[in-house]
This record gives structure tokens, sequence and C-alpha cells, in this order.
């Protein structure tokens, strides 16, 4: 494969690494095994550190293909727990509060979610890298500042139920570039008279890219290592 000149690589993102680790993890094993110093390589669509899945890796010349690939549809599987909150709505932070889930059955939930199909604004979570002022607004969320963020319009091609067993609800979410899934969780948590945080999260598919086409990133390197 030719790296330098340009390659695309699918990969399985590991919990608990951001992005940036996996770009430099791969870029690190990729300079030591071409023996360079240096190498563009970047990836077509952040996933949070507690999310993992599909992730699309471009090399050298293609990276010039990262912001069409961008712009593919995303598909996502997300677990969420009704009835609980947390600041960042994931597990990065402890339950802030809770809220009622008895009222909550599945014929409510099909009804809530209905709504959120089609084009949407939603406002990004406040622990999110979006920039106000220069400033990432995690950065005043740490800092327990207030930050206002301006809401995105953004397209959900559908959201299907997969399971339901109070308190948790695990959905799949087919939706465009820019969809923060934990807005998503915040959202029907408050359409649900409730409060809902995200679980697990997994992307499973970038335009047609799923899953199986995805090698996790010890694999990949076995392989460079393999083929010397």
């Amino acid at each position: 494969m030719d790296f330098i000149g340009g390659e695309i690589v699918y990969l399985n993102k590991p919990l608990n690494w951001t992005s940036f680790d996996l770009v430099n993890y791969v870029r690190g094993a990729l300079c030591r095994f071409l023996h360079v110093k240096k190498l563009k390589v970047g990836h077509a669509g952040t996933l949070d550190p507690l999310a993992t899945g599909v992730m699309i890796l471009c090399t050298g010349k293609a990276t010039k293909k990262i912001e069409t690939l961008q712009y593919e549809v995303k598909e996502y599987v997300a677990t969420l727990e009704l009835g609980a909150t947390t600041p960042s709505f994931d597990l990065e932070h402890p339950i802030d509060k809770y809220y009622p889930t008895e009222h909550i059955t599945r014929e409510l939930v099909e009804q809530k979610i209905h709504a959120f199909v089609g084009e949407i604004w939603q406002i990004p979570p406040t622990y999110s890298a979006i920039k106000v002022e220069g400033k990432r607004a995690f950065d005043y969320a740490r800092k327990g500042e207030d930050v206002e963020l301006k809401p995105k319009q953004l397209v959900i091609d559908s959201i299907e139920i997969l399971d339901f067993h109070l308190p948790t609800l695990k959905i799949k979410v087919v939706c465009s570039k820019g969809t923060y899934i934990r807005a998503l969780a915040r959202d029907i948590g408050i359409a649900l008279n409730s409060g809902a945080h995200l679980t697990a999260l997994e992307r499973t598919r970038i335009g047609n890219i799923t899953l199986a086409d995805c090698l996790n990133a010890e694999t990949f390197i076995s392989g460079l290592t393999n083929s010397k």
C-alpha cells in the first residue's frame, strides 16, 4: 500500500481513545514502518472517547478526500439510560439528577422519537469541542462557566428502537454530519418528561463502510509488521 501517495484505512476506534489518539497511534506506526519523520494522517469524523466504532483515516494525498467523506451519512447504535442525566450526557461525568420513569412506555417512546426524524435544530452539548470566542465549549464547562451554544440544523433520517426495558433504551440512528448523539439523548429525555444520558455509543456505518470493513488498530499495525 502507498501510504505516502495516499491510502484510506477503516478502523474500529477503541473505547477510551480520542479520535486524535487513534490518528497519532497510526501515524507513529506508519512513520516507523516507512522510515519517515512526517506523514499526513487525518480522520473523517470525530468520535467521543467513550464511543467506539467506524473511523475512516486518510493518509498522504488521500487526506484531500476527508471533507467529502465527512458528509457521508452516519449510523449509530446508542444505549440510553432513562431517568437520569449527567453534565456531559454520557458517562464522562457522574449522574447529577434523577427523574421519574414510571410513565414511560414503549408507545410513548415511539411517539416522541418520531419528532426528531427529518430536518431538526440541535443545540450541541456544553461538553463539546465547539469553539466559542476561540475556546472549546468544554473548556468553559470544566471551569463551571456558562456558555451559550447556537442551535445547528441537521438531518436525522431514521431512529429505530432496538430494545426497551426501563430504564434502558437502545436505538439505531441514521443521521447527517454534525449530529451529537449525546444531545439527542438529552432531548429524548426532555421529550419524555424525564432525563436521559448515553451509557454506550457505537458508530456502525459511515456511508457504505460498516464495522465489518474495519480492523482494530493492533491488527492493522500487526499487518504492517508482518508485511515486511
